[in-house]
């Protein structure tokens, strides 16, 4: 079995072609990108914070909702058996 698996193994070979991508030249139509002030940056951060926070408190409410639900359906349901 050992002999077999290193036969198979030399029988295989890998042909893999590495391509050279030329770094990319700056011209005037083509400007590089311009970093935002850290004012902005902050800004966008505190937005992006607070719009998590946001859904994360829609989330608890939804599942307090949810619990809710099921906890009164569950409750319903063994006044009825009893």
């Amino acid at each position: 079995m050992i002999t077999t698996r290193s036969n198979l193994v030399r029988a295989v070979e890998v042909n893999a072609e590495v391509r050279h991508v030329p770094p990319r030249s700056v011209h005037p139509g083509n400007p590089p990108p311009v970093a935002k002030s850290a004012g902005s940056q902050r800004e966008e951060i505190m937005k992006r914070v607070a719009a998590f926070k946001a859904h994360q408190q829609r989330a608890i409410r939804d599942r307090e909702q949810y619990a809710t639900a099921v906890l009164s359906r569950m409750k319903a349901t063994l006044r009825t058996w009893s």
